[in-house]
C-alpha cells in the first residue's frame, strides 16, 4: 500500500481540527448546557463524515492506497473515518449487512469500545464493511454509526468502507454444492466475496487482524488477552489463532497473509461457506491444527441470523466475560511415558492446539513433565485430568513437583532438582504463590504417579501463569525438595 505525504499531511490537518474542536466542546460541557454541546458535536461529526462520504478526491486517495498485492480489482468508498499514516497493532475488521430481524452491528462495536481500554483502543483501528447492495440502508448506517461514535471516528479508530456491487464477481447460476438451495448459495457465495473485500482493505493497516460478526460482544481488555496468547506462542509456527469456537468470530491472522487469504475466498467464493474454507486454508499452510485460546474473547450475541432471520441460539461456554488473568503457558516440550492413545498426544494438555492427553493405564513412577524453553516465575499452576465425557478417566494419584537446574540427557530435557507442591485431590491441582520459598526461576513442572491404576488417563489442561521479567520473586520459608 502506497503512502502519499500530500495526501496524509491533508487528512491529519483535518483530524487535528477536529479534535481540537472536540476539546473546546469538552470544556464547555462540564458547564452549562452540556446535553446540548455533546448533540452539537454529534451533529458536527456526521456532517464532516457526509462530505468525506460524497467526496471525490477521498474516492481517489482510497483508489491510490489499494493493496497492490491482491490480484483482483476493486474499489472502496470510505463512508466514515480517517486513514492514519501509522500502523497499528491490531486491526478488527467487520463485515455487516442489512438483517430481515434484528440489528446488533452497534451493540457490537459498543462492546469493542467499551471493553477497550484507551491504551489498547491507541493500538487499534476497527473497520466495518457495509456489504449490502441497499445504498439507503448502507447510508441509514453511516448516519447511525456517527452519531454514536464520533470520538473513534474523529480518532481514526473506527473506518467504514463500501465496496460498490460492480466489483463482484457473478452472484447468479452458481454451484448448488452440498444440495444448498439457490437462496442459501447466494448468501455464503456473496459472504466470501464480502470477506475477500475486506481482507484486502486491511492488509496494510496492522501487524494482526482479528475477524468478527456483528454480533458479538467481547471480553474486557480482549487486546491484552491476545497479545499475552501471542507472545505464549514464542516463534512456533501459526496461520490462525482462534479465540472463540463459534463459525468466523474471533480468528487471528498476520496481516501479511491477509492477500493470500482474500484471494482464497474470491477463488473458491462459490465452493463452500468461508470457515469451511477456512480450514482448507490452514492445511494449505500447514497448520493441521486448531490452536484455540481458552477462554474465549468473544461471544456470539444475536438472536436472529443474517440468513434470513432464522433463530440462531449458538452460544460459546467457553467465553468469559473478565479473562483478567488468563494462563500464559510459556513455550515448551512435553514429555511423558505414558503411553498415549491414537492421536491424544501429550502437547494437547498444554498447548492451545484443540483436544487432550489420553493415555493408557499409568504406572506408579511414571511422570507427564513440562519442559519451559526458557526458565520463567511460576505465579500459579492448574492441572485438570478427566473431561466431562469420560469422568473415570482422572489420574487418581500422583504428585506435583516443579523443578530447576535444567540438562540435556539422551532421553530429551530434564530438572535435576525438584520441589514439591502437593498431590492431586480428585484428579484436580490448583494453587497460587508457587514460589514462595523457592529463589530460583524454574523450568519443569511434573506429574509424577505415585500408585498404578487400571483406568486410563486423561489430562485435559496444564496451565502455568508466569511473572513479568520485572516482577520479583516472593520471598518465604523454603520448599522441600
Amino acid at each position: 500500500m502506497r503512502i502519499y505525504w500530500k495526501r496524509t499531511l491533508t487528512a491529519a490537518v483535518l483530524f487535528l481540527a477536529c479534535t481540537i474542536f472536540f476539546i473546546t466542546i469538552s470544556n464547555g460541557s462540564t458547564k452549562t448546557n452540556g446535553r446540548f454541546l455533546l448533540q452539537d458535536l454529534k451533529l458536527s461529526a456526521r456532517e464532516i463524515i457526509w462530505q468525506q462520504m460524497n467526496s471525490e478526491r477521498n474516492l481517489q486517495v482510497l483508489r491510490d492506497l489499494q493493496n497492490e498485492s491482491v490480484p483482483f480489482n476493486v474499489s472502496y468508498n470510505v463512508l466514515a473515518g480517517l486513514l492514519m499514516q501509522t500502523q497499528k497493532y491490531l486491526t478488527v475488521g467487520l463485515s455487516s449487512i442489512k438483517r430481515k430481524r434484528g440489528s446488533y452491528l452497534l451493540d457490537t462495536l459498543q462492546s469493542i469500545f467499551s471493553q477497550s481500554s484507551e491504551e489498547e483502543l491507541k493500538q487499534m483501528v476497527v473497520v466495518v464493511l457495509l456489504a449490502d447492495f441497499n445504498m439507503e440502508w448502507n447510508r441509514q448506517m453511516v448516519s447511525d454509526i456517527s452519531a454514536r461514535f464520533p470520538l473513534p471516528i474523529l480518532r481514526g479508530q473506527l473506518l467504514v468502507v463500501h465496496a460498490p456491487q460492480e466489483n463482484y464477481p457473478p452472484l447468479e447460476g452458481l454451484k448448488r454444492n452440498f444440495n444448498d438451495k439457490p437462496d442459501r448459495v447466494y448468501f455464503r457465495s456473496k459472504q466470501n466475496i464480502d470477506y475477500a473485500f475486506l481482507f484486502s482493505f486491511c492488509a496494510k493497516l496492522s501487524d494482526y487482524y482479528i475477524m468478527l460478526e456483528d454480533d458479538v460482544t467481547c471480553a474486557k481488555n480482549f487486546l491484552t488477552a491476545m497479545k499475552r496468547f501471542i507472545q505464549s506462542r514464542g516463534q512456533s509456527y501459526w496461520v490462525t489463532l482462534e479465540f472463540s469456537k463459534l463459525g468466523y468470530i474471533g480468528k487471528l491472522y498476520h496481516s501479511s497473509d491477509l492477500p493470500r487469504l482474500a484471494y482464497f475466498l474470491f477463488l473458491f467464493y462459490q465452493e463452500m461457506p468461508c470457515d469451511w474454507l477456512l480450514t482448507h486454508f490452514n492445511a494449505l499452510l500447514a497448520q493441521k491444527d486448531v490452536i484455540r485460546c481458552k477462554p474465549s474473547l468473544f461471544q456470539h450475541m444475536g438472536l436472529y441470523s443474517s440468513f434470513q432471520g432464522t433463530v440462531n441460539h449458538l452460544k460459546d461456554e467457553d467465553f468469559e466475560e473478565d479473562p483478567t488473568d488468563v494462563a500464559n503457558n510459556p513455550p515448551a516440550d512435553v514429555l511423558t511415558d505414558i503411553t498415549p492413545f491414537e492421536k491424544y498426544t501429550p502437547s494437547k494438555a498444554y498447548g492451545a492446539t484443540e483436544g487432550f492427553f489420553w493415555g493408557k493405564s499409568p504406572s506408579a513412577g511414571s511422570h507427564f513433565t513440562v519442559v519451559l524453553h526458557k526458565p520463567a516465575i511460576f505465579r500459579r499452576v492448574s492441572i485438570r485430568t478427566g473431561s466431562q465425557d469420560r469422568k473415570k478417566d482422572v489420574l487418581e494419584s500422583a504428585e506435583v513437583e516443579v523443578g530447576h537446574k535444567l540438562e540435556q540427557t539422551t532421553q530429551g530435557p530434564k530438572c535435576s532438582e525438584y520441589f514439591k507442591l502437593g498431590p492431586l485431590v480428585e484428579g484436580q491441582f490448583e494453587r497460587e504463590n508457587i514460589q514462595a520459598g523457592i529463589s530460583s526461576t524454574l523450568s519443569c513442572l511434573r506429574i509424577k504417579v505415585t500408585k498404578s491404576q487400571q483406568a486410563w488417563v486423561i489430562i485435559e489442561t496444564i496451565k502455568i501463569w508466569t511473572l513479568n521479567e520485572n516482577e520479583s520473586l516472593p520471598q518465604g520459608p523454603q520448599v522441600n525438595t
